[in-house]
């Protein structure tokens, strides 16, 4: 029997289940088996005595049909009903079109004694066969009920993971596939090795630039994919190419070049073409067109030794058929890289992400519109529609976007079909398969600049069609035939920023266009790649990531072409000074968002469950002016919520005003001063005092005088020591009188007279001056030029004006508190983050684009001394441990419960100054009233 388990596994869950089969062959007796039988194969399932808990053997209930109580055979309350018979009872009566297993269960949901908690799954069996009905289908759903011999099984381990009591089974598929997909994918590697003898290409752009060895390897290795996978999916009889390399080459691979290199001029060759003479181990292939096997492709086949034949056969034991294309192909590109293969770090984009961006383009629309058609009229309507879709992913890689949006549009079609065929019956179902097919490889078009990965693009686009056929012969019993090949994806290998996308693309005509293309912030990319950029959008592109390229070069493809598109992209689109000049462009080109997810991680799986986290976006445009707008936060970048969109979607991703802040000299807001630069020395350090260098300074009583406290960006926030000598007021005969004071003007004069820059070369006349200087007279705000993006709040401080701020810092004057009240805010910070400018990830305050925007109205005086109570408040919290630094005050795992409370209170007074009218605010809500100040206040002041 078999031993219980945990294991979710879904390739355990087949050898479980295999042998099972083997096990229960003989079983007959319902009294002495039926128990056991049920135990064992939800064991299959990794049910074991402690998830087994809840599933009831034997539960009393009453029968709707006799009025009787009697005994379900197993229950699980709310998922399934299990009847059991011994072998020969399992009979369906004379008039009935049930059996009588299913009429006894049916008895028992009709008695009333489980109407709480009614399954959804009703099982027969009689060991010899088991039923599934699902009774969540519709009765004329002909997927409804499935049927088989207990011996098929195996073939059918996924139709029963419901016994899993999973919320996702889809999740189990998708691991199951990406696993199969990582252990492929080493194969694959292991016989590139043997083919080159692990030689590294990963950087090649074009196939001239390969050597010719590792060109031809590569062509190979599709090649052999796509003979495994037909061994396994169905392509022809199992295992028949694994059978020709056991029967016709040599242990030793001496001979393996040649029969290769006969086997695929085979298969590009006609039945009706090939010699009579031909070997039965060859004539059993059948002609694949489509040339995947044209024989002048590999220029020479590599020699095979005892290694690469053992490599390649051990690959053909593995099933193919299991892998995810999408998936698969990812892991299939590393393979050129050495430094991947040996790592084992393999990376794959998550369906989940590629969804994100599929479903709201377009996939969630026509599910809805399925949904609602219930006539034959509406379904084929419907279902000529899709002829006329078009898609494209204009950086497509190895065809991820692509692979995961045919799929689903297969499945979208097949759903159609399955309801289609409940309005007309059976009998209308006998067109030639293809005929009923309106989603074809060839609406499906990819760009990619990297030959590999096109070509793998290309191969893993008729994998999934195929494993799209197999699923609707499952559920349809009919199939299009597709070999030979004489219909296939449309992927280029070309630069899409270097092409005209009319050339290439198809005219419609609807046209989904979606994808992924490169994140690569300006000082990421190249010369070559910045002259690109300027190229597509033809004006000043100093603010805009190398990705925004695509989005001018959709702008112009869909000048005469009806359609939709929508980007991954790295969030810095959405933010700061990018904001502004991509947006209005695309608006004024007829353009809106159509959906749009806020910042979040985009996860990279890895073969060691390991994940890479990249902070992205991902917008959707329409030209429907009166399409639902469709908002996704995410609270910590991971958990998924679709927000209601009430003002509409602006290109910082808020519910909010389409404005966009543009640089000022002056504040906004009645209520803000100013701010200023901080003083710079520009001394080589001549004028700055480390905290090694401070006793000897401070032990000159001529230079001491001039020591002053020196507060740069990193001294505010880490509270590090350092000083300057601040020498407005000097005496010129201290200079003489001090050691020190001679030493360091002497070392500031050499620096500044022999700088390329004339303005610093000024300067060398005043030696003892910084050369921008901004120091105020009064007590100031000090704010960092750079804030740390995890924490909650800016790292700002109060000084006295005898402390000097250096130029990694901006001053304004703050006579009540108020401004430091303002800042210290939320609100503050999600003005900062969401307008301002980066360095990196981290938010790069600006007086012009973030200080001088900040949209806060005038407040009443019960309001501003609201604010300033709340800022001391903070101050107070901070106070009560004077040891920590702002960084450690505003660690965002650590922070002291009495600073969280006093920011909380904080919070309050500043929203309401600003005319929020909700108590709880989060950051979208936040962005939603900042908007519609800054709109009111710009209307108002114009």
């Amino acid at each position: 029997m078999i031993d219980e388990g945990k294991v979710l596994s879904l390739n355990e869950m087949r050898n479980r289940v295999a042998r099972f089969v083997v096990d229960y062959k003989d079983a007959t007796s319902e009294k002495s088996d039926a128990q056991n039988f049920w135990r064992d194969l939800m064991a299959c399932y990794g049910v074991d005595s402690v998830r087994r808990k809840g599933v009831i053997f034997e539960a009393q209930a009453k029968r709707a049909d006799t009025g009787n109580y009697g005994y379900i055979d197993v229950l699980k309350p709310g998922l399934f009903l299990i009847e059991h018979k011994s072998a020969g009872k399992l009979v369906t009566p004379k008039g009935a079109s049930i059996s009588n297993a299913e009429e006894q269960a049916n008895a028992y949901i009709a008695g009333g004694s489980i109407s709480g908690a009614l399954p959804r799954y009703v099982l027969t069996s009689d060991f010899q066969s088991i039923q599934v009905t699902d009774l969540s289908r519709r009765k004329d759903d002909p997927t409804r009920t499935l049927t088989i011999r207990t011996n098929e099984l195996p073939d059918y381990v996924e139709s029963f993971l419901f016994l899993t009591a999973e919320d996702d089974i889809e999740a189990i598929i998708r691991e199951d596939q990406a696993d199969a997909s990582v252990k492929a994918a080493r194969l694959m590697g292991d016989l590139f090795t043997a083919l080159t003898k692990d030689a590294d290409t990963e950087d090649e752009d074009d196939p001239t630039n390969e050597d010719e060895e590792t060109y031809d390897a590569s062509i190979l290795l599709t090649r052999l994919l796509f003979l495994m996978f037909g061994d396994d999916a169905g392509l022809w009889p199992r295992a028949t190419f694994h059978r020709f390399l056991l029967d016709r080459t040599q242990s030793d691979g001496s001979d393996m070049a040649g029969q290769l290199t006969m086997l695929f001029e085979v298969l590009d060759t006609p039945e009706n073409k090939r010699d009579r003479r031909i070997d039965e181990s060859f004539a059993r292939f059948p002609y694949v067109n489509g040339a995947l096997f044209r024989r002048d492709v590999i220029k020479k086949m590599p020699w095979f030794d005892t290694d690469m034949r053992d490599a390649l056969v051990r690959a053909c034991e593995f099933d193919w058929s299991r892998i995810s294309p999408a998936v698969f192909g990812s892991l299939f590109q590393t393979v050129h890289s050495r430094e991947a293969r040996h790592a084992g770090g393999e990376h794959y984009t998550s369906e989940e992400n590629i969804l994100k961006t599929l479903r709201p383009l377009f996939l969630d629309d026509l599910r809805k519109r399925l949904d609602a058609a219930n006539t034959k009229p509406q379904l084929e309507a419907l279902h000529d529609e899709f002829k006329r879709f078009r898609y494209v992913d204009p950086a497509c890689g190895c065809g991820n976007f692509l692979i995961v949006a045919y799929r689903e549009m297969r499945n979208l079609e097949l759903d159609l079909l399955i309801k289609l065929r409940t309005k007309q019956g059976d009998t209308q179902m006998i067109l030639d398969p293809s005929d009923l097919l309106n989603v074809t490889l060839d609406q499906f078009t990819g760009m990619e600049i990297k030959w590999w990965p096109a070509k793998i693009a290309e191969t893993a686009m008729f994998l999934v069609d195929h494993q799209s056929n197999r699923q609707m012969e499952k559920t349809l019993g009919v199939t299009p035939n597709r070999l030979p090949i004489d219909i296939a994806a449309n992927i280029h290998h070309a630069n899409a920023l270097t092409h005209d996308w009319a050339e290439l693309l198809p005219d419609g005509p609807t046209v989904w266009v979606f994808g992924n293309p490169p994140f690569l912030g300006r000082k990421e990319t190249s010369d070559e790649q910045k002259a690109e950029l300027q190229a597509a959008w033809q004006k000043p592109t100093a603010h805009l990531d190398y990705v925004t390229a695509w989005h001018r070069k959709a702008l112009d493809y869909f000048t005469n072409v009806d359609g939709e598109f929508a980007f991954v992209s790295s969030n810095s689109v959405t933010q700061g000074e990018q904001v502004p000049d991509l947006f209005p462009d695309i608006r004024d080109a007829g353009w809106r968002i159509k959906f749009g997810h806020r910042t979040f991680y985009w996860t990279n799986e890895s073969a060691s469950k390991e994940r890479a986290h990249v902070h992205c976006v991902i917008v959707g445009f329409t030209r429907d002016q009166g399409a639902k707008q469709r908002l996704f936060d995410y609270s910590d970048r991971r958990t998924q919520t679709e927000v209601k969109v009430t003002e509409g979607i602006n290109g910082y991703l808020a519910d909010a005003p389409a404005v966009y802040p543009a640089s000022r000299s002056k504040p906004l807001s009645p209520e803000l001063a100013p701010v200023s630069f901080g003083s710079m020395p520009r001394d080589d350090g001549f004028l700055l005092i480390e905290p090694d260098e401070y006793a000897g300074v401070i032990a000159d009583p001529v230079a001491a005088k001039y020591v002053r406290r020196f507060i740069g960006a990193r001294q505010l926030i880490n509270n590090e020591p350092r000083w300057c000598l601040w020498m407005v007021d000097l005496d010129p005969a201290d200079v003489r009188r001090s050691p020190v004071l001679k030493q360091r003007l002497e070392g500031v004069r050499a620096m500044r007279s022999n700088s390329k820059a004339a303005t610093t070369r000024e300067w060398a006349k005043l030696p003892h001056l910084f050369v921008q200087q901004a120091q105020p007279l009064v007590p100031y705000i000090c704010i960092p030029r750079h804030f740390s993006e995890g924490r909650p709040y800016a790292t700002v401080a109060r000084f006295e004006p005898d402390v000097i701020a250096g130029d990694s810092c901006f001053t304004t004057v703050d006579p009540d508190g108020f401004v430091f009240a303002v800042l210290s805010s939320s609100m503050f910070i999600v003005w900062q983050k969401t307008v301002g400018g980066r360095l990196k990830s981290d938010p790069r305050f600006s007086k012009e684009i973030v200080w001088n925007t900040l949209p806060l109205p005038a407040v009443s005086a019960d309001v501003r001394a609201a604010v300033i109570d709340a800022g001391a408040g903070v101050n107070a919290a901070r106070g009560l441990r004077p040891e920590r630094s702002l960084a450690e005050h505003y660690q965002p795992l650590a922070m002291s419960k009495e600073l969280v409370a006093a920011h909380n209170i904080l919070d309050k007074a500043v929203d309401k100054a600003f005319g929020a009218g909700r108590a709880r605010m989060d950051e979208l809500a936040r962005q939603t009233v900042l908007f519609d100040r800054y709109a009111e206040m710009i209307a108002a002041s114009s």
